[in-house]
């Protein structure tokens, strides 16, 4: 999901992590679409959920 700040051409890109379970927000991240967004979901994430934690992509390069 995406929105822009100011104008179109600033995109930043909203990152959010979900339990499985109940559907709460675990996790989240405002930025680009690249490795440092992935990184920044991945480090918003409270450990016991790095441990399990399952991903579903659309394979950009970013998630690799």
């Amino acid at each position: 999901m995406w929105s822009f700040v100011g104008n179109k051409e600033n995109k930043q890109w909203i990152w959010l992590a979900l339990d499985d379970d109940s559907r709460e927000v675990v996790g989240a991240f405002v930025g680009n679409r690249d490795m440092e967004g992935a990184k920044g979901l991945w480090d918003s994430l409270p450990p016991v959920y790095r441990q399990c934690a399952i991903c579903y992509t659309d394979f950009w390069t970013a998630y690799a």
